[in-house]
């Protein structure tokens, strides 16, 4: 290897890439390739990127088995930070392999690390998990230190663990601090503004407020009756009955809630419910079926008594009822908080990550950027959707050792 792709090399693993494309910007032999994909998927051009490393796997010659592995890797991240979720698990896993076989443990830990995160993305947290738990990170560099306690505190968000989830990127913070790469530090920081940004709102005898991940999580472990509206349940400390799949039933249980201890009128049910907007008989003999459907639902957790004027909520063990709901609800509020993260994703992605359909999804996006609250460019499978405030500078695309060499 000569010694301009050596300082290239060096330059991305210090998070330099200009550096790097003022080593290697104008040769095209396969390590320069790879290296110019990386520095332009670092600087943002992830179509460029994702060219420019498709074409170095196809130069290396059929003894570089450990560079093409390295390839595959790098397109693999690519296509995570463009939200493109749906790329061949198998190749990356056979790269995984190779590069096991090999020695090059360090990047191995790297796709490994890539599959946690697709995984982490798409909600499949027991499966995240379990793949994470095979890797030791004491072994790892700070760059790929900091890659896996980031995954970590992901997923401990999700499952409301809030201080493993500080404690996760303490440890992630001291590894990037280490590696001296400020775009790691950056997204550090950036991970960290979620555990103190309003995660929900408390809806509670009239009255509403915003709350932290950790009073989330003190809510959830409490004795309080809660209504959850970001996850379609209805739970107190010890049980937890899905609504998911029953939006009229979710919806009785959410307006009982938010009035308890009062009762709800009969017509208030009907508009909450049915979206009627006049109550007539047949709505009301459809509103007794459906509250008798709930009371079948929710009998360990409460009862539903009729009153004068409509229905009253009475829980068995708990002594305070509330609905914890998302900060902002507005139409496609689910599909937002995805694009929140400030990285640009494919309609197919958010399909996936939501459970919805791509038709349903991309009626959702034509929606909110007709209201201009998203937006895209590309054309057709490479169409991309983010929030327009969100910035190009990609800080994950930060491979864990120097590509080219074996």
């Amino acid at each position: 290897m000569d010694s301009l792709i050596t300082a290239a090399a060096r330059a991305l693993a210090a998070g330099d890439p200009l550096g790097a494309l003022n080593r290697v910007a104008l040769r095209d032999d396969a390590p320069a390739l790879a290296l110019r994909g990386i520095a332009m998927a670092q600087l943002g051009d992830l179509v460029r990127a994702k060219a420019l490393v498709r074409s170095a796997a196809r130069a290396f010659g059929p003894k570089e088995a450990v560079a093409r592995a390295r390839c595959v890797v790098a397109e693999a991240e690519i296509a995570l930070v463009s939200r493109d979720l749906g790329w061949p698990a198998k190749a990356l896993d056979a790269a995984r392999a190779t590069l096991e076989a090999h020695g090059d443990r360090v990047n191995a830990a790297h796709a490994r690390h890539l599959e946690v995160r697709r995984l982490l993305l798409i909600g499949r947290l027991d499966e995240a998990e379990r793949t994470l738990s095979e890797l030791v990170p004491v072994l790892f560099p700070p760059a790929s230190r900091v890659a896996h306690e980031l995954v970590v505190a992901g997923i401990a968000m999700r499952r409301l663990q809030t201080k493993t989830a500080h404690a996760a990127l303490a440890r992630a913070g001291r590894a990037a601090r280490h590696a001296g790469i400020p775009a790691l530090t950056a997204e550090v920081e950036s991970a960290s503004l979620a555990l103190n940004t309003p995660a929900a709102r408390l809806i509670a005898r009239g009255e509403e407020r915003l709350l932290l991940l950790e009073e989330v999580e003190a809510l959830l472990a409490s004795r309080a009756l809660v209504v959850d509206a970001c996850r379609y349940v209805v739970r107190d400390a010890g049980t937890v009955v899905s609504l998911s799949t029953r939006p009229v039933l979710f919806a009785l249980a959410r307006a009982l809630a938010e009035a308890w201890p009062a009762d709800v009128p009969r017509d208030t049910l009907v508009a909450r419910a049915f979206r009627a907007k006049l109550a007539d008989e047949s709505h009301r003999a459809r509103l007794r079926v459906e509250v008798g459907r709930l009371r079948t639902m929710l009998r360990t957790l409460a009862g539903v008594s009729a009153t004068k004027r409509g229905f009253v909520l009475v829980p068995r063990h708990a002594r305070e009822v509330v609905v914890l709901a998302r900060p902002v609800e507005e139409a496609h509020a689910a599909v937002l908080a995805f694009l929140a993260d400030g990285e640009s994703w494919a309609s197919s992605a958010l399909a996936l990550a939501l459970g919805a359909s791509q038709r349903t999804m991309q009626r959702a996006l034509d929606s909110l950027a007709a209201a201009g609250k998203v937006q895209s460019f590309g054309r057709g499978r490479a169409r991309r959707w983010m929030t327009p405030s969100a910035s190009g500078f990609t800080t994950t695309l930060l491979l864990s050792a120097p590509l080219p060499t074996d």
